[in-house]
């Protein structure tokens, strides 16, 4: 199962979806995580907290996202989360260490 991880750092899950520069993607399976790639986006956020929801902006990003089952990140806001479950893409609050993550997490 591939999986998309928002990292600063590429150590741990320490960022907002929405301020997301790069997704790191990995197959998660039995063995834990395999790194695949790391996919570079403009962010979904504009920074102005007044921002509505931008479709076009959230397309690009759900594109990257693409065969991806879920994303984990520390926050997400309630549209994109519902953007990316009618996706088939599962939405994971996590904080914390990458190497933490298993496929059977929830």
């Amino acid at each position: 199962m591939k999986i998309a991880i928002v990292s600063t750092d590429g150590k741990n899950v320490n960022d907002h979806f929405g301020k997301a520069e790069r997704f790191l993607i990995y197959e998660a399976g039995a063995a834990g995580l395999t790194s695949i790639t790391e996919l570079k986006i403009s962010c979904l956020s504009t920074g102005d907290q007044s921002h509505q929801f931008d479709a076009a902006r959230f397309e690009s990003v759900a594109q990257a996202l693409e065969g991806c089952k879920r994303v984990y990140s520390t926050r997400i806001g309630d549209r994109p989360r519902q953007e990316l479950e009618k996706r088939g893409i599962m939405p994971v609050i996590f904080e914390g260490p990458i190497a933490a993550i298993r496929a059977t997490d929830d």
